[in-house]
């Protein structure tokens, strides 16, 4: 009781934020590398054996992986009603499209090697890489999206009104910026994974590939960040900011302009560590391959795919999805959350849970520590596709 009278409504909502912030960057690092692995595929084996090795470098734990997606979807149900009211209506053939390829993995994992087919087999394998290519892809241009502002709208009665109209919509010039970024940001993080648990010619490939990723995450996200700053507009309260009153996304003022999105940088230098590890993990990454570490890369590319996810939410900040419609029915920290009583339970329940979920995946990694080598597959020991 005491511990509910400590964490005020405005705190609990601070603490959810960034906890959703926790969850999407806990997903995209955790099965970033699965779907980065996924995209490298047919280019980094080119043997049956080879590819059968960098399939088993991630079957073990891509279904762990994805629990932070689970955990993030069931956070934005939750804890922020609205927000996942208008996207999950919203980005509706978009996240169709994300669940499709996501079911083509364990489908591919499994019934790959049940026949001994050549077309067999590579069908699989692109099945696989349509499985990561496609979430990488897509959920880069929901970002994309997300920072222009989407076509939405509350009526008097806090109804939700979504105006867009068709999937291509969301493939605007910007949105297919963000989404190539995502592709090779996750590229990059699965040829470090690659690099880490491979070895001799699939390994030496899979630097190859990691490092030109990691030049063109470099490269894209300085492109988006100047596209960002001289041709889209940002959102910002211009009202009365009230951060512990109900969730009513209508009772505000918010005006759009150039720059916007950076402003906070300017209030609070702090944030620039997020833009800062974008660049910096990227340009350690490519060192760090060429001169033929291992575990390193790995950490860099973490670092850096961190950076990049949460430069988005800080810039943001306290929008969550602001509204090209209307920006005055966009929902920011202070008018999209659930109760206070909620977030609090919800908040003991994290408390509980997440601790036990680092110690169990950090378990999970330790046991499976080592290379996958292709001895290991062909005498039949030690692999689980």
């Amino acid at each position: 009781m005491i511990l509910h009278e400590l964490l005020d409504y405005p705190t609990l909502r601070i603490i959810w934020w960034a906890l959703l912030g926790v969850l999407l960057i806990g997903f995209a690092v955790m099965d970033g590398f699965d779907l980065g692995t996924g995209m490298l595929l047919p280019f980094v084996a080119r043997t049956d054996v080879e590819r059968r090795v960098v399939i088993n470098t991630v079957g073990p734990v891509w279904e762990g992986n994805q629990v932070w997606l689970i955990l993030g979807g069931g956070a934005i149900f939750a804890a922020w009603p609205p927000l996942y009211a208008v996207s999950f209506s919203g980005f509706y053939l978009a996240m169709f499209a994300i669940l499709f390829a996501l079911i083509l993995r364990p489908v591919g994992f499994k019934f790959r090697s049940k026949r001994d087919s050549v077309a067999w087999r590579t069908g699989w394998d692109w099945a696989l890489f349509i499985g990561g290519f496609v979430p990488a892809l897509v959920m880069g241009v929901a970002v994309g999206n997300v920072l222009q502002g989407v076509p939405f709208r509350f009526g008097t009665d806090l109804r939700i009104y979504y105006e867009g109209t068709t999937l291509f919509e969301l493939l605007n010039p910007f949105a297919l910026l963000c989404g190539l970024l995502s592709v090779a940001m996750l590229v990059m993080h699965g040829g470090s994974w690659l690099a880490m648990k491979t070895k001799d010619a699939v390994a030496a490939r899979a630097r190859r590939f990691g490092a030109v990723a990691a030049v063109a995450t470099i490269v894209l996200f300085a492109l988006g960040g100047l596209w960002l700053w001289a041709g889209i507009d940002g959102y910002r309260i211009a009202s009365a900011v009230v951060t512990d009153g109900p969730s009513n996304p209508l009772a505000k003022t918010v005006e759009r302009g150039a720059g916007i999105w950076f402003e906070n940088y300017g209030r609070h230098p702090w944030m620039m560590i997020a833009p800062a590890l974008g660049f910096l993990g990227a340009l350690a990454n490519l060192v760090l391959l060429k001169s033929r570490r291992e575990v390193l890369p790995e950490l860099a590319s973490g670092l850096s795919v961190l950076g990049i996810v949460a430069t988005v939410g800080v810039s943001m900040f306290p929008m969550i999805l602001p509204s090209s419609l209307d920006p005055n029915s966009s929902l920011t920290v202070w008018d999209a959350s659930s109760s206070h009583l909620t977030l609090f339970v919800m908040l003991v329940v994290t408390a509980i849970f997440i601790p036990l979920i680092v110690a169990y995946t950090s378990w999970v990694y330790r046991v499976l520590w080592g290379k996958v080598d292709e001895k290991s597959i062909s005498d039949g020991s030690g692999h689980a596709y």
